[in-house]
């Protein structure tokens, strides 16, 4: 019975550590006024600072730096305290971060431009996908390559195994990677027992991915980072992104991974080890960025490139391909009307590290967030791009009312 409820404690957690992120821990503002009041006062840094500068005030991490893509194509950074406290290096738009899933974002857009290369196709299975000397299950079997990246194969967040609720227990007193049984071979087991769930809906899976990732791999007959170079870090001029930190510029001053609300019993504000992946797991989990790379990004999925067929990918990685009110999966991306505003992002939590990338592609705007400190709650991210949404709504209103005969300009 103790194991039992152990096993059960621990998968809640571990459910919460690889969460997606919700709009209900992204809170967002209840009204249009603050939007209202930015597109009268046009202060970018003050909306910024509102938003931050608490965080730093009530303790939450020793740094962070927020990303702006403007609807003009301006790009901004805004930094906040220092990589840690023993170095005090200060945060800017070129200092490292480990950025969790939003590593998943670029692997699924990876295998977005080898289908259309011809590479794979969208509804190849796991039957022709993996090896066949791996053992599948009915259900399993019919699993779909778009189903891995949008997460609608039903396949769970990782598998229930006692390697996991140990590695598990450790993490929380010591903050060690507890994501290993994911990282190797070990992983393609509990495909011979799976059964999909009854209702068919978006189920965050780090399993999922890791499958996705060992996928890649064995068809290309390369690993991630030339994958990952070849395909989008390569074509986007993006320099301070990869998978292995120590060959990026900047590693010796890479902001350091902090505990925060996560794990339980280490104090906040204490650094965590880096989590470190060989094989499955690098591609889901692994990825190191800044700021500014980040936010090349994401204007490449809105802007031309000059690349048309990795423009086109980046474009079709955005589009739903299940609808539903809230959290609608597009290919990684999540989709959810915040306000008036569409919000298409993504967030990512590992080791002592959290991070947020959104964009309005209808106002061709993007907010990029990174905190060296695990914090479940991403105070400014959706909530910025909902003010700058309405803000230019608000403007674009005031312009048409002021052309308009009869009518006073907005106030």
């Amino acid at each position: 019975m103790i194991k039992i409820i152990l096993f059960a404690s621990m998968f809640c957690g571990a459910l919460l550590l690889s969460a997606c992120g919700t709009l209900s821990r992204m809170p967002v503002d209840t009204s249009s006024a603050a939007g209202r009041d930015f597109a009268v006062n046009g202060n970018l840094r003050a909306q910024v600072d509102s938003l931050a500068r608490p965080l730093l005030a009530a303790k939450q991490m020793p740094g962070l730096v927020v990303g702006v893509l403007q609807g003009d194509g301006t790009k901004t950074t805004f930094s906040y305290g220092v990589t840690d406290a023993e170095r005090g290096y200060p945060i800017t738009g070129e200092t490292l971060f480990a950025v969790g899933s939003v590593s998943k974002g670029f692997i699924a857009e990876i295998t977005e431009i080898l289908v259309r290369k011809g590479v794979f196709r969208w509804d190849e299975t796991l039957q022709t996908l993996l090896p066949s000397t791996v053992r599948l299950s009915a259900d399993a079997r019919k699993i779909t390559l778009l189903q891995l990246a949008t997460h609608t194969s039903g396949l769970p967040r990782q598998m229930p195994s006692m390697a996991i609720l140990t590695a598990f227990i450790d993490y929380l007193f010591t903050g060690e990677n507890f994501y290993h049984s994911l990282d190797n071979d070990s992983m393609l087991d509990y495909l011979a027992d799976f059964h999909k769930p009854g209702k068919a809906e978006p189920r965050y899976s780090n399993l999922g991915y890791a499958l996705l990732d060992y996928i890649l791999q064995k068809r290309t007959g390369k690993n991630v980072n030339q994958l990952l170079a070849e395909n989008i870090t390569g074509p986007l001029g993006l320099t301070h992104t990869g998978y292995d930190p120590r060959l990026l510029p900047g590693y010796s001053r890479r902001a350091i991974g902090h505990a925060g609300d996560q794990p339980k019993f280490i104090r906040r504000g204490q650094p965590v080890p880096d989590w470190c992946f060989s094989s499955s797991m690098v591609g889901a989990a692994g990825l190191y960025t800044n700021a500014n790379d980040l936010l090349s990004y994401a204007q490449a999925h809105m802007r031309a490139t000059g690349n048309p067929a990795l423009d086109a990918a980046l474009r079709d990685s955005l589009n739903v391909r299940f609808h539903r009110s809230q959290q609608a999966a597009a290919i990684a991306w999540v989709v959810d009307n915040v306000g008036w505003q569409r919000i298409t992002y993504q967030v990512g939590f590992i080791g002592g590290y959290s991070s947020y990338i959104g964009l309005d592609t209808r106002h061709k705007t993007a907010v990029v967030v990174l905190q060296n400190s695990f914090n479940w709650t991403n105070t400014i991210g959706h909530r910025l791009l909902q003010r700058m949404g309405d803000a230019a709504d608000a403007k674009a209103a005031s312009d048409q009312l002021s052309v308009s005969p009869g009518h006073a300009p907005y106030r």
